[in-house]
């Protein structure tokens, strides 16, 4: 159970609660957070303060998911076709497989989630996410190799059991449920992520296809007219501009979107 601590002291579990509270976090909610740790100001305890924050805001009856990709397990030559020389087959062999212990790059609260004793993780290489709470096992389940966000993922389970989605001082360029939406999407942009992994105890090389990266083109401008319709309010909690979005109508409106704007762009989409 939190305990407050001196304002001076910065921001605690329990201040931080309240403030989850306050943007529609409660009891039993299942909650993909995507947040920026320095956007909150000073924090008593740091990533570990806010996780448990998070943990206790949501109960023993809701979850808290975080992204935990691995960027870093990947291919470090990728233009290099066909048998590979000596030179690349030894940067290739730098490369670090996925285990579930493999450090993430997504930030301070997601790892500091990962690393929770009690926390369970997706087994893609590159687009894990690590859950902690009554529906964790669940939503981890399954992911699959290509559209990793997208159908049979912990991305389309969150959706169903209806989740939600905090954005903590970050923006819907950080929103990777937007992802989940292209993945549905007739016109989806696409890219080929490689990289390594174990079948039968053989490290190999897969390639596989996913939805390509927006880079800021398409995201914002969704988020912002969802918001907008669905009357979604930022809240402040500490120096953080705060958002909860309910994941089913989110995706619902954001593949309806992204088809009209697909639609009319020059991007080579799938079609």
């Amino acid at each position: 159970m939190p305990t407050d601590r001196p304002a001076t002291a910065g921001l605690t579990a329990t201040s931080l609660a309240a403030g989850w509270r306050r943007a529609g976090v409660g009891e039993g909610t299942k909650l993909i957070v995507h947040s920026s740790l320095s956007s909150l100001g000073r924090v008593q305890g740091g990533a570990a303060t806010v996780v448990e924050s998070l943990l206790h805001a949501v109960g023993p009856t809701g979850t808290v998911v975080a992204p935990t990709f691995t960027p870093q397990v990947a291919d470090p030559a990728p233009d290099r076709a066909g048998v590979p020389d000596t030179e690349v087959r030894a940067r290739r062999d730098t490369a670090p497989t996925f285990h579930p212990d493999l450090p993430s790059s997504m930030g301070a609260v997601p790892e500091t989630l990962r690393a929770l004793p009690e926390a369970v993780r997706s087994t893609h290489p590159q687009a894990s996410v690590a859950a902690v709470g009554a529906h964790a096992a669940h939503i981890v389940a399954r992911q699959p190799l290509g559209l990793a966000l997208g159908a049979d993922s912990p991305f389309e389970r969150l959706y169903e059991v209806g989740g939600h989605i905090l954005l903590v001082g970050v923006g819907h360029s950080r929103n990777s449920f937007l992802h989940h939406a292209e993945s549905r999407a007739a016109g989806r942009r696409l890219k080929l992520r490689r990289f390594p992994t174990t079948i039968g105890g053989e490290r190999v090389w897969c390639e596989t296809l996913d939805v390509g990266d927006d880079n800021g083109t398409h995201f914002p401008t969704i988020g912002r007219e969802f918001e907008r319709q669905a009357g979604i309010s930022t809240v402040p909690v500490g120096d953080a501009v705060c958002r909860l979005l309910p994941a089913r109508p989110f995706v619902d409106f954001a593949v309806r979107r992204l088809e009209e704007l697909l639609a009319g762009s020059p991007e080579r989409t799938d079609r």
